[in-house]
């Protein structure tokens, strides 16, 4: 049987491996495969001419593959270079919404870097098994110098052929090459059996010329999730008599238009189920690792990066691309979504915090030099954001409450005590004879965490005074001379400096510095201080620490204080209202309302890490059985209530009845509800301890107003939604979506710390906290009709134990959110970071530093040609902005 075409064309055959890096398998287990395959696929290629092969896109095949085998890298790179293996661009297989645009960005350029390393970067956008795309995926790539992006999962039903124009939302077009009929797998069955060979490719050929009735050649994807091409491959299609040609993605491409001028268009994000599954449970899975992978994108990007470009003389560069490199490899699209093994999300963790531990510890590095002319007792403050701000900051401070503090100016901050520290930290008698034993717990100067600033003995008793800082002398030698004859019982105490946990608003500059210190009432405002530390009799009447409602220092007066009235926060800009039912009603000054906030629900889920799916018979539990609340601080800068609701949510899911276990567990669930001074949005905080499973939990916000949309910043863009998804696959066509930093409708907006899912349902918005299921992939899974993986369990998944989750709730005047809402997610993000100084006690502060901001949105980050100093800048909220040095 020969190949028919109206326009003559081959079948080009694309033999690859799809290789997920991890999944139902940790990395090194699937490692061990990846050499074996590619020792054979390396081998026959250099046999035999005619071979070629797309390794995935990804150069982390090729890294993980030449760590073992070193010795072959002149082998890759000479195939590499003749054009018969393809690799790159990207470093890897990314989720496009679970990672933060930089982290895109950052993933392209190590890709490139990586395979112009070897030889040549496939320049080809190839995306093949991400669970959507995101809106503006099309400028990444042509800033890249990429004209052509491959893709299969998300994209709608408006498009009929195999090639479309994907346009993002700043304009930029690339070709999309679309993978119909069974995506990258499409031909991963063409040479199974080579008598049947002739009948797949025509059969294939027929299909996929309902693609391109116009004529032209045809793609053939051989290849498939972690599959090896057949050896004798050439041979095949050599005797299959056939027209059909062995190439790479990038020959199959290189023959194609980059003009995309006449195709179907299609603007924005692709997460349509019209014609393949695009899992959207993945948004929910394992949240702790969203969490995770938010803390190390933000710490790095935004704290780090910056700080090294702008505040330090030499380079933290090497660390910061450790901490990129793991934060691309947890960003890949069966990693960060938590859709893999429990051993996979294990390892997907330790990455994570491994580039949180990274990021911190550049910061450490650069706050260490300009803290050091900070007096001891005071402290650095670094603003991560390019707008000049008075941002609430929380500090540790010596010194007798009620705490003073000033900046470089010379003015008083207001300030607020959240918290007192114990002072007495041991005070216990011992016989004489155990008192060198006692003596063994100063290590040089260092007892009980603190330094010993001072010590007496006198009339049977021995008295430590420690502090954070000290630099008096001191010689343990000193005290054991001094209890040489000591007789009978020795009273022993240890007592620290009074230390008080701190609120102060404080003005600093766009990515700048400035510091603050605490001062004596005897001091004058503007001079130096002395020592901050208590005296002993100060210190010697204070017990256990305490929580104070809101002790004031002598402080210039608050513009708009926070107030608490009765179960109500007002702050001039907000007011909260606590219901009854633990429940909230929002007001501004304006007259707008919003009733009925932080309602959670819980819902069951006998679904997998892939997609939710309630039991047929779902019980949702909104109501509490009872409900407690009381004030933990009462303002001027800061004010908060917890409210307890308990619950009796099912203990876990029951597959065989399709419903909920009848068995319960008791919850206790704590919001905290904070409203800080000049903050035009509620804080929010929800903490349980999670004892059930299969089950999904959200937060409901209930609208101010009906909403036909929604709103949500992702990956450099805010995307605009409807109230629905498309389907017309196998696949529920749930309108669950993701948000990155906030997202919006009906004039309210839900403020992010990392990704998260959400879905606007009977006008309210629902953000999932924490959702829990026990496999991998079910066969059977009501809102999917074929697996997505092997049935797999994973109990780890049910993410039991104790969870902490935070978000703001910002109102909105118009239809769209606007400026206010990006500058208060911003915010939101981005609280200042605070280093303690150590520069001598009693010295003048360092006045504040700003660096010039080229705009109101943008960042830092090092250029590839520079070994110090100031780096880059690129505007994140201004896509359509191009990246500067």
């Amino acid at each position: 049987m020969r190949l028919t075409d109206p326009a003559p064309g081959p079948l080009v055959v694309v033999p690859h491996t799809h290789w997920d890096r991890e999944w139902y398998l940790p990395f090194q287990r699937f490692r061990l495969r990846l050499v074996a395959l590619l020792d054979e696929v390396l081998d026959r290629m250099e046999r035999d001419p005619r071979w070629h092969f797309t390794l995935d896109g990804q150069t982390a095949a090729v890294d993980d593959y030449l760590e073992i085998r070193p010795e072959r890298r002149d082998r890759v790179a000479a195939l590499v270079r003749e054009g018969r293996l393809a690799v790159g661009p990207w470093q890897i297989l990314h989720d496009e919404f679970l990672c933060s645009g930089e982290t895109i960005v950052r993933n392209l350029e190590l890709g490139v870097a990586r395979a112009n390393a070897l030889g040549a970067a496939m320049m080809v956008g190839y995306l093949p098994d991400q669970f959507g795309h995101c809106a503006q995926m099309p400028q990444i790539l042509r800033r890249a110098g990429i004209a052509h992006a491959c893709v299969w999962r998300g994209v709608p039903a408006a498009v009929t052929a195999s090639a479309f124009a994907w346009e993002a939302p700043d304009g930029s077009v690339v070709r999309a090459q679309y993978l119909p009929e069974g995506g990258y797998g499409n031909a991963a069955s063409l040479l199974e059996d080579p008598a049947l060979l002739p009948r797949r490719a025509a059969d294939l050929a027929e299909r996929m010329r309902a693609w391109r009735p116009e004529g032209g050649p045809l793609l053939a994807m051989y290849g498939s999730d972690h599959a090896a091409p057949v050896p004798d491959l050439a041979d095949r299609l050599a005797g299959a008599g056939l027209p059909v040609r062995l190439d790479t993605l990038a020959g199959f491409l290189a023959g194609e238009p980059a003009d995309a001028t006449g195709l179907t268009r299609v603007r924005g994000e692709l997460r349509s189920h019209a014609r393949a599954n695009i899992l959207p449970g993945v948004l929910s899975a394992r949240v702790p690792l969203k969490q995770a992978m938010g803390r190390a994108e933000r710490l790095t990007a935004r704290y780090a990066e910056p700080l090294d470009a702008l505040w330090w003389p030499e380079s933290a560069r090497r660390f910061l691309d450790m901490a990129w490199r793991r934060i691309v490899e947890v960003s890949c699209h069966d990693s960060v979504t938590g859709c893999g093994s429990d051993e996979t999300a294990e390892q997907v963790a330790a990455r994570a915090a491994e580039a949180e531990q990274l990021g911190r510890a550049v910061c450490d590095l650069v706050t260490s030099g300009p803290a050091a002319a900070v007096p001891a007792g005071g402290h650095l403050v670094f603003n991560p954001t390019p707008r000049r701000r008075t941002a609430l900051v929380v500090l540790d401070v010596p010194g007798d409450a009620p705490v003073t503090l000033e900046d470089p100016a010379g003015r008083l901050l207001a300030t607020q005590v959240l918290e007192s520290a114990p002072t007495v930290l041991d005070d216990a008698v011992h016989p004489a004879a155990d008192l060198p034993l006692v003596l063994e717990r100063v290590y040089g100067r260092v007892l009980f965490g603190q330094r010993v600033r001072l010590w007496s003995v006198a009339e049977g008793t021995l008295t430590f005074q420690v502090a954070r800082h000290a630099d008096t002398p001191f010689d343990i030698a000193d005290v054991r001379a001094a209890l040489g004859d000591a007789e009978g019982e020795w009273r022993v105490r240890i007592i620290a400096e009074p230390r008080h946990t701190v609120a102060a608003l404080v003005e600093i500059p766009p990515l700048g510095l400035t510091a603050v210190r605490p001062i004596t009432r005897s001091t004058p405002s503007g001079a130096p201080s002395g020592t901050a530390s208590g005296t002993v009799g100060s210190v010697a009447g204070s017990g256990a620490g305490s929580a104070v409602g809101g002790v004031v220092g002598d402080v210039a007066p608050v513009d708009a204080p926070v107030r608490v009235e009765g179960r109500a926060l007002d702050n001039g800009l907000l007011r909260v209202e606590i219901r009854d039912d633990g429940t909230l009603t929002l007001r501004t000054p304006d007259g707008r309302a919003a009733e009925g906030l932080a309602r959670l629900v819980d819902g069951g889920d006998l679904g997998d890490t892939y997609n939710h799916a309630p039991p047929a018979r779902d019980l949702l539990v909104d109501v509490p059985e009872t409900v407690r609340m009381g004030p933990v601080w009462t303002g001027p800068l800061v004010a908060a209530f917890d409210v307890v609701r308990t619950y009796r949510w099912p203990a876990a899911g029951d597959a065989a009845r399709g419903a909920r276990s009848e068995a319960t567990e008791r919850t206790a669930v704590v919001t905290r509800v904070e409203l800080r001074a000049g903050e035009p949005f509620l804080r929010l905080g929800v903490a349980f301890d999670n004892r059930c499973a299969d089950h999904r939990v959200r937060l409901h916000l209930p609208l101010p107003r009906r909403a036909g949309s929604s709103f949500a910043e992702g990956q450099f863009a805010v995307v605009e939604r409807g109230l629905t998804a498309e389907g017309g696959f196998g696949e529920r066509p749930v309108p669950t979506f993701p948000a990155s930093g906030f997202v919006a409708a009906g004039g309210l907006a839900a403020l992010l710390e990392h990704p998260a899912e959400y879905e606007i349902v009977d006008d309210e918005l629902a953000v999932t906290l924490l959702r829990s299921v026990g496999y991998l992939s079910r066969d059977r899974n009501a809102h999917r009709d074929q697996p997505a993986g092997p049935q797999l369990p994973t109990p780890r998944a049910q993410c039991r134990g104790e969870h902490a989750f935070s978000l703001a709730v910002l109102p909105y005047a118009g239809d769209r959110p606007g400026e206010e809402v990006l500058a208060a997610a911003e915010e939101y993000r981005h609280e200042p970071l605070t280093a303690e100084g150590y520069g001598p006690a009693g010295g003048a502060l360092p006045p504040a530093r700003a660096w010039p901001s080229p705009g109101p949105a943008w960042c830092c980050r090092p250029c590839a040609t520079a070994t110090a100093g100031p780096r880059c800048a690129w505007s994140p909220r201004r896509p359509s902005r191009p990246w500067r040095c």
